[in-house]
């Protein structure tokens, strides 16, 4: 049970608000020392100890070499700094301007227009605190100045700017491809489907919620000649991150460059239109790549916490006390899926996607192997459940990051009431991707 104590005893440090890396290095190495001493009762002495606690740790070194020449997770920084770089050139401001005025005569039409720059952005940056950032910033006055609810406006912004998590390409998918071993290529395009898919259902639920409840989003009047030249406005908004994106996906899709390669395309696409835009300037490209590092740092720092907690885990067997007890969960596979998506979901409150994805993924990962589940459709399911950890109170992520930015008026409750509909189409879409993987093509 050693094991298992020190997993709840990492979740509990992480709640109260402790470094996760350090977190997970710290408590590895203070769990791995009382495991060796009750592996060595009754005669464990001091140095029998110590031996038997480096022995456990021998391959330590090994293990960072491996994650540091790992050539899959080489996209995480490109990826990152493309999306920074992007961010910082405006490219929201543009798309929510044209499109919000676009779309402005449908009832609903703001929302809607959110949501589709979400997904562009998500396309094209994949970094979800700078999509709700900006979407916040410009998105929601504008909403609220034309009598959209608070609740609409807030989880709209808040569900529009997780899209990065699913939608290639993500470092979601590109993180769960160096667990399951899995081509991060052939992961983007199973993503693809159930992400759009996504989208599809955020704004049919905007359709129906306005149609039915017209105080909730009334329509925009505008002059005809605004909207004639909207329509310019917007194309010109459109296609140069639609172009970005088709040179980054496409090429990895048809098989023509790696994911890591594509990123270092795009990351240099990104600063061509950051140029375009006459955004790009030697200090944006400094703080971007100062950024980048940051990111990246944390990211590799919780890597390698992870590791060294996962290999005490192991080394107690409470890897296969878990293994066990999935195995024999009643319905085999269903009973398996359901509680594993529960869990990941309930921890999703709580703990990061990173530390999930390292942590508590690895556990399942051999279960689901033995159950015979495709890895590829467990990958997906664990993608999309990862996503809706960004909307879920009390630490969504973007939840806080739309607090940030909030006029006076719009309180954290608001905001809390307003992703809950949101929170709900995610797990029915990850209910249909469980039942009818087929129509997904996984």
């Amino acid at each position: 049970m050693t094991g298992i104590i020190m997993f709840f005893a990492a979740l509990v440090l992480l709640v109260v608000g402790y470094p996760v890396a350090f977190t997970f290095g710290a408590v590895a190495l203070f769990f791995g020392a009382i495991a060796a001493f009750i592996e060595l009762q009754p005669d464990a002495g001091l140095i029998m100890v110590a031996e038997e606690f480096f022995s456990m740790f021998s391959m330590m070194p090994f293990r960072i070499y491996s994650i540091m020449t790992n050539t899959i997770l080489m996209a995480v920084p490109l990826f990152i700094l493309m999306g920074i770089i992007l961010q910082r050139s405006e490219l929201a401001e543009r798309l929510l301007e044209s499109m919000g005025i676009l779309f402005g005569k449908v009832r609903g039409g703001l929302a809607i227009s959110t949501v589709l720059v979400g997904t562009l952005l998500a396309a094209s940056t994949g970094v979800v605190g700078a999509s709700v950032v900006a979407m916040g910033v410009i998105a929601l006055p504008v909403m609220l100045k034309y009598g959209y609810s608070k609740k609409l406006a807030t989880g709209t912004i808040c569900a529009a700017g997780t899209l990065g998590q699913i939608i290639p390409p993500s470092i979601v998918l590109i993180i769960l491809g160096d667990v399951f071993q899995l081509p991060v290529g052939d992961l983007f395009k199973a993503a693809l489907v159930p992400g759009l898919v996504l989208v599809g259902c955020y704004i049919l639920y905007i359709v129906l919620i306005a149609l039915f409840d017209k105080t909730v989003a009334p329509e925009i009047l505008i002059a005809e000649e605004d909207q004639k030249g909207s329509i310019k406005r917007a194309l010109l908004a459109i296609i140069p991150p639609l172009a970005l994106i088709i040179m980054v996906l496409g090429s990895i899709f048809a098989g023509i460059a790696t994911p890591t390669e594509s990123a270092s395309v795009g990351a240099l696409g990104a600063m061509i239109l950051a140029a375009m835009y006459r955004k790009l300037s030697l200090d944006i490209v400094i703080d971007s790549s100062l950024e980048t590092v940051k990111i990246t740092a944390m990211v590799f720092a919780i890597l390698i916490g992870a590791t060294a907690f996962s290999m005490v885990f192991v080394y107690t067997g409470a890897d296969l006390l878990v293994e066990e007890f999935m195995l024999n969960l009643p319905g085999e596979k269903w009973g398996f899926l359901i509680l594993s998506m529960l869990a990941i979901m309930l921890l999703g409150f709580f703990i990061d996607f990173i530390e999930i994805s390292y942590i508590v993924v690895p556990i399942l990962l051999p279960i689901s192997e033995a159950i015979g589940i495709n890895p590829m459709w467990f990958a997906i399911l664990v993608a999309m459940n990862l996503q809706t950890s960004f909307l879920t109170p009390p630490f969504g992520f973007s939840l806080f990051y739309l607090k940030g930015v909030c006029p006076p008026g719009v309180q954290t409750v608001d905001i809390y009431r307003g992703v809950l509909p949101f929170i709900v189409i995610q797990i029915l879409v990850l209910a249909s991707i469980i039942i009818f993987p087929g129509q997904y093509g996984l």
